[in-house]
Protein backbone atom coordinates (compact mmCIF):
# COMPACT_ATOMS: atom_id res chain seq x y z
CA UNK A 1 0.00 0.00 0.00
CA UNK A 2 0.98 3.71 -0.99
CA UNK A 3 -0.05 6.95 -0.10
CA UNK A 4 1.39 10.09 -0.83
CA UNK A 5 1.55 12.13 2.26
CA UNK A 6 2.27 15.96 2.37
CA UNK A 7 3.04 18.01 5.72
CA UNK A 8 4.39 21.25 6.99
CA UNK A 9 7.36 19.00 7.69
CA UNK A 10 8.42 18.22 4.54
CA UNK A 11 10.05 19.58 1.46
CA UNK A 12 8.56 17.48 -1.24
CA UNK A 13 5.82 14.66 -1.30
CA UNK A 14 6.82 11.59 -0.22
CA UNK A 15 5.65 8.41 -0.97
CA UNK A 16 5.57 5.45 2.20
CA UNK A 17 5.20 1.98 1.85
CA UNK A 18 4.66 0.25 5.26
CA UNK A 19 6.27 -2.94 5.73
CA UNK A 20 3.50 -5.26 6.83
CA UNK A 21 4.15 -8.00 9.54
CA UNK A 22 2.02 -10.44 11.84
CA UNK A 23 3.30 -10.51 15.32
CA UNK A 24 3.56 -13.34 17.88
CA UNK A 25 3.70 -15.91 15.22
CA UNK A 26 5.67 -17.78 12.50
CA UNK A 27 2.91 -18.80 10.26
CA UNK A 28 1.05 -15.46 8.04
CA UNK A 29 -1.68 -16.75 8.74
CA UNK A 30 -2.20 -16.19 12.28
CA UNK A 31 -0.54 -13.03 14.65
CA UNK A 32 -1.41 -10.03 15.27
CA UNK A 33 -0.50 -7.89 11.54
CA UNK A 34 1.33 -4.60 11.92
CA UNK A 35 2.09 -1.83 9.93
CA UNK A 36 5.92 -1.03 10.12
CA UNK A 37 7.79 2.67 8.74
CA UNK A 38 11.25 2.67 9.25
CA UNK A 39 11.82 5.43 7.90
CA UNK A 40 9.47 8.19 8.88
CA UNK A 41 10.98 10.96 10.09
CA UNK A 42 9.82 13.40 7.23
CA UNK A 43 6.15 12.25 8.38
CA UNK A 44 3.65 14.85 9.99
CA UNK A 45 1.29 13.72 12.89
CA UNK A 46 -1.88 13.97 10.13
CA UNK A 47 0.29 11.79 8.03
CA UNK A 48 1.13 8.95 10.32
CA UNK A 49 -2.59 9.30 11.44
CA UNK A 50 -3.82 8.78 8.26
CA UNK A 51 -1.43 5.98 6.77
CA UNK A 52 -2.97 4.06 9.69
CA UNK A 53 -6.22 4.55 9.31
CA UNK A 54 -5.76 3.53 5.50
CA UNK A 55 -3.73 0.10 6.55
CA UNK A 56 -6.60 -0.80 8.87
CA UNK A 57 -4.37 -2.68 11.17
CA UNK A 58 -5.16 -2.38 14.76
CA UNK A 59 -1.13 -0.58 15.03
CA UNK A 60 0.89 0.83 12.86
CA UNK A 61 4.64 1.62 13.94
CA UNK A 62 6.57 4.65 12.87
CA UNK A 63 10.29 5.13 13.44
CA UNK A 64 10.43 9.16 13.20
CA UNK A 65 14.13 8.95 14.25
CA UNK A 66 17.32 6.54 14.64
CA UNK A 67 20.70 6.30 15.37
CA UNK A 68 21.80 3.26 14.00
CA UNK A 69 24.92 3.19 15.35
CA UNK A 70 23.93 3.36 18.81
CA UNK A 71 21.33 0.75 17.97
CA UNK A 72 18.59 3.69 19.54
CA UNK A 73 15.12 4.52 17.81
CA UNK A 74 12.57 6.79 18.62
CA UNK A 75 8.79 4.86 17.68
CA UNK A 76 5.49 6.52 17.46
CA UNK A 77 2.12 4.20 17.24
CA UNK A 78 -1.26 5.01 15.42
CA UNK A 79 -4.70 2.57 15.55
CA UNK A 80 -6.92 3.20 12.97
CA UNK A 81 -8.41 6.16 15.01
CA UNK A 82 -5.58 7.76 17.28
CA UNK A 83 -2.22 8.00 18.05
CA UNK A 84 -1.27 5.19 21.20
CA UNK A 85 1.39 5.58 23.97
CA UNK A 86 2.78 1.77 23.53
CA UNK A 87 1.83 -1.07 21.35
CA UNK A 88 3.62 -4.78 22.19
CA UNK A 89 3.32 -6.66 19.06
CA UNK A 90 4.31 -3.46 17.09
CA UNK A 91 7.16 -3.29 18.83
CA UNK A 92 7.87 -7.00 17.65
CA UNK A 93 7.38 -6.22 14.40
CA UNK A 94 9.32 -2.94 14.32
CA UNK A 95 12.11 -4.97 16.17
CA UNK A 96 12.02 -7.93 13.29
CA UNK A 97 11.72 -5.53 10.68
CA UNK A 98 14.87 -3.46 11.82
CA UNK A 99 17.02 -6.99 12.27
CA UNK A 100 16.29 -7.61 8.73
CA UNK A 101 17.63 -4.62 8.11
CA UNK A 102 21.25 -4.44 10.17
CA UNK A 103 21.09 -7.66 12.12
CA UNK A 104 19.87 -9.15 15.54
CA UNK A 105 21.47 -7.44 18.43
CA UNK A 106 19.92 -5.52 21.59
CA UNK A 107 18.33 -2.35 20.40
CA UNK A 108 16.53 0.70 22.04
CA UNK A 109 13.18 2.11 21.18
CA UNK A 110 12.28 5.69 22.90
CA UNK A 111 8.81 5.29 22.90
CA UNK A 112 6.14 7.77 24.69
CA UNK A 113 5.87 5.88 27.77
CA UNK A 114 9.92 5.46 28.33
CA UNK A 115 12.65 3.59 27.16
CA UNK A 116 11.88 -0.15 25.75
CA UNK A 117 15.02 -2.30 25.57
CA UNK A 118 14.62 -5.02 22.83
CA UNK A 119 16.71 -8.19 21.88
CA UNK A 120 16.50 -9.77 18.63
CA UNK A 121 17.71 -13.45 17.38
CA UNK A 122 17.62 -16.06 15.42
CA UNK A 123 16.33 -19.30 16.27
CA UNK A 124 18.05 -22.47 14.92
CA UNK A 125 14.95 -22.59 12.53
CA UNK A 126 15.70 -19.37 10.84
CA UNK A 127 13.01 -17.39 11.99
CA UNK A 128 13.42 -13.88 14.28
CA UNK A 129 12.67 -13.54 17.52
CA UNK A 130 12.29 -10.04 19.54
CA UNK A 131 11.91 -9.49 23.33
CA UNK A 132 10.61 -6.65 24.85
CA UNK A 133 11.40 -5.50 28.24
CA UNK A 134 8.75 -3.08 29.21
CA UNK A 135 8.56 -0.03 31.33
CA UNK A 136 7.66 -0.37 35.46
CA UNK A 137 4.30 -2.71 35.97
CA UNK A 138 1.52 -2.21 38.39
CA UNK A 139 -1.85 -3.33 39.47
CA UNK A 140 -4.47 -2.52 41.35
CA UNK A 141 -8.03 -3.94 42.38
CA UNK A 142 -10.66 -2.53 39.89
CA UNK A 143 -13.29 -0.80 41.44
CA UNK A 144 -16.99 -1.17 41.88
CA UNK A 145 -18.45 1.27 39.75
CA UNK A 146 -15.80 0.55 36.58
CA UNK A 147 -16.16 -3.22 37.11
CA UNK A 148 -19.96 -2.74 36.68
CA UNK A 149 -19.62 -0.67 33.24
CA UNK A 150 -17.54 -2.91 32.08
CA UNK A 151 -19.31 -5.89 32.24
CA UNK A 152 -22.48 -4.27 31.33
CA UNK A 153 -20.84 -3.70 28.09
CA UNK A 154 -19.49 -7.18 27.80
CA UNK A 155 -22.78 -8.32 28.50
CA UNK A 156 -21.48 -10.01 31.56
CA UNK A 157 -22.47 -11.08 35.18
CA UNK A 158 -19.99 -10.89 38.10
CA UNK A 159 -20.53 -14.85 37.86
CA UNK A 160 -18.79 -15.08 35.01
CA UNK A 161 -15.61 -14.52 36.49
CA UNK A 162 -13.32 -16.63 38.31
CA UNK A 163 -13.48 -15.61 41.95
CA UNK A 164 -9.55 -16.47 42.16
CA UNK A 165 -8.77 -13.89 39.93
CA UNK A 166 -9.80 -10.61 40.98
CA UNK A 167 -10.30 -7.83 38.63
CA UNK A 168 -7.53 -5.15 38.75
CA UNK A 169 -6.48 -2.30 36.18
CA UNK A 170 -2.58 -3.34 35.14
CA UNK A 171 -0.46 -1.50 33.62
CA UNK A 172 2.81 -2.41 31.06
CA UNK A 173 3.12 0.53 29.72
CA UNK A 174 -1.12 1.81 29.04
CA UNK A 175 -3.37 0.58 31.17
CA UNK A 176 -5.95 -2.62 30.81
CA UNK A 177 -9.09 -4.21 32.98
CA UNK A 178 -8.16 -7.45 33.56
CA UNK A 179 -11.23 -9.62 33.80
CA UNK A 180 -10.54 -13.51 34.65
CA UNK A 181 -13.73 -15.75 32.88
CA UNK A 182 -14.36 -18.55 34.99
CA UNK A 183 -14.85 -20.95 32.02
CA UNK A 184 -13.11 -21.41 28.47
CA UNK A 185 -16.42 -21.33 27.29
CA UNK A 186 -17.57 -17.70 29.01
CA UNK A 187 -14.53 -16.47 26.95
CA UNK A 188 -14.84 -17.92 23.28
CA UNK A 189 -18.47 -16.93 23.79
CA UNK A 190 -17.75 -13.01 23.14
CA UNK A 191 -20.32 -10.66 21.78
CA UNK A 192 -19.63 -7.03 23.26
CA UNK A 193 -21.95 -3.29 23.20
CA UNK A 194 -19.08 -1.75 20.59
CA UNK A 195 -19.53 1.82 21.45
CA UNK A 196 -20.75 1.14 24.66
CA UNK A 197 -17.34 -0.64 25.50
CA UNK A 198 -15.37 2.13 23.49
CA UNK A 199 -17.40 4.91 25.95
CA UNK A 200 -16.51 3.30 29.39
CA UNK A 201 -12.60 2.49 28.09
CA UNK A 202 -12.19 6.20 27.16
CA UNK A 203 -13.40 7.15 30.50
CA UNK A 204 -10.95 5.41 32.40
CA UNK A 205 -8.54 5.33 30.07
CA UNK A 206 -7.66 1.44 29.06
CA UNK A 207 -6.16 0.60 26.29
CA UNK A 208 -7.91 -2.75 26.16
CA UNK A 209 -9.64 -5.28 27.84
CA UNK A 210 -7.57 -8.03 28.92
CA UNK A 211 -10.26 -11.27 29.74
CA UNK A 212 -8.11 -14.21 30.31
CA UNK A 213 -9.02 -17.98 31.59
CA UNK A 214 -5.86 -19.77 33.11
CA UNK A 215 -5.93 -22.89 32.20
CA UNK A 216 -3.01 -23.61 34.75
CA UNK A 217 -0.35 -21.47 36.66
CA UNK A 218 1.75 -21.27 33.55
CA UNK A 219 -0.77 -20.92 30.38
CA UNK A 220 -3.67 -18.27 29.87
CA UNK A 221 -6.48 -18.33 26.97
CA UNK A 222 -6.62 -13.87 26.49
CA UNK A 223 -8.67 -12.27 23.90
CA UNK A 224 -8.87 -8.45 23.99
CA UNK A 225 -11.54 -5.83 22.55
CA UNK A 226 -10.00 -2.26 21.31
CA UNK A 227 -13.09 -0.49 20.03
CA UNK A 228 -11.30 2.72 21.50
CA UNK A 229 -8.60 2.24 18.89
CA UNK A 230 -11.74 0.94 15.87
CA UNK A 231 -11.16 -2.38 16.40
CA UNK A 232 -13.25 -5.40 17.71
CA UNK A 233 -10.68 -7.40 19.19
CA UNK A 234 -6.80 -7.77 18.89
CA UNK A 235 -5.35 -11.26 18.12
CA UNK A 236 -2.34 -10.49 20.30
CA UNK A 237 -1.23 -7.57 22.91
CA UNK A 238 2.44 -7.25 23.60
CA UNK A 239 0.97 -4.50 25.93
CA UNK A 240 -1.39 -6.53 27.77
CA UNK A 241 0.53 -9.56 28.13
CA UNK A 242 3.14 -7.11 30.27
CA UNK A 243 0.66 -5.98 31.93
CA UNK A 244 -0.71 -9.01 33.01
CA UNK A 245 2.92 -10.39 34.09
CA UNK A 246 2.39 -7.37 36.48
CA UNK A 247 -0.79 -8.30 37.50
CA UNK A 248 0.15 -11.50 38.48
CA UNK A 249 3.26 -10.29 40.67
CA UNK A 250 0.65 -8.20 42.32
CA UNK A 251 -1.10 -11.34 43.23
CA UNK A 252 2.19 -13.34 44.06
CA UNK A 253 0.59 -16.00 40.94
CA UNK A 254 4.25 -16.40 39.42
CA UNK A 255 4.76 -19.34 38.61
CA UNK A 256 7.90 -21.61 39.35
CA UNK A 257 10.81 -20.10 36.64
CA UNK A 258 8.65 -17.13 36.03
CA UNK A 259 7.52 -17.67 32.65
CA UNK A 260 3.67 -17.92 31.73
CA UNK A 261 2.54 -18.30 27.99
CA UNK A 262 -0.67 -16.44 26.70
CA UNK A 263 -2.11 -18.24 23.69
CA UNK A 264 -4.20 -15.14 22.11
CA UNK A 265 -6.40 -15.12 18.97
CA UNK A 266 -7.77 -18.80 19.13
CA UNK A 267 -11.21 -18.03 18.76
CA UNK A 268 -10.25 -15.64 16.44
CA UNK A 269 -8.77 -18.00 13.68
CA UNK A 270 -5.60 -16.05 14.07
CA UNK A 271 -3.68 -17.96 16.95
CA UNK A 272 -0.82 -16.41 18.27
CA UNK A 273 1.49 -17.12 21.04
CA UNK A 274 3.50 -14.86 23.62
CA UNK A 275 6.17 -15.57 26.33
CA UNK A 276 5.68 -13.37 29.55
CA UNK A 277 8.93 -13.45 31.98
CA UNK A 278 8.43 -11.81 35.37
CA UNK A 279 11.17 -11.67 37.84
CA UNK A 280 9.73 -11.25 41.08
CA UNK A 281 12.81 -8.48 41.89
CA UNK A 282 11.91 -6.33 38.78
CA UNK A 283 9.05 -4.68 38.46
CA UNK A 284 9.27 -4.54 34.35
CA UNK A 285 8.00 -7.93 32.61
CA UNK A 286 9.51 -9.35 29.01
CA UNK A 287 7.25 -10.51 26.64
CA UNK A 288 8.65 -12.58 24.04
CA UNK A 289 7.60 -13.53 19.94
CA UNK A 290 8.19 -14.02 16.56
CA UNK A 291 6.78 -11.88 13.29
CA UNK A 292 6.98 -12.90 10.28
CA UNK A 293 6.69 -10.36 7.16
CA UNK A 294 3.32 -10.65 5.56
CA UNK A 295 3.45 -11.60 1.74
CA UNK A 296 2.13 -9.35 -0.87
Amino acid sequence: MERLCESEGMNQNTTVTPGRYTAFTTDPGGGNPAGVVLDAAGLGTEDMAALAADLGYSETAFVTAGDADRHRFTVRYFSPLSEVDFCGHATIATAVALAEETGPGEITLDTRVGEIPVLTGTDPDGNLRATLTSVATRSRPARDAELDEALAALGWGRDDLDRELPPHVAFGGVHHLVLAAATRERLADLSYDFDGLAAVMRRHGWATLQLVVRENPALFHARDPFPVGGVVEDPATGAAAAALGGYLRTLGLVPEGGTVTVRQGEDMGSPSTLTVDIDLDDPRVRVSGHAVRLPG
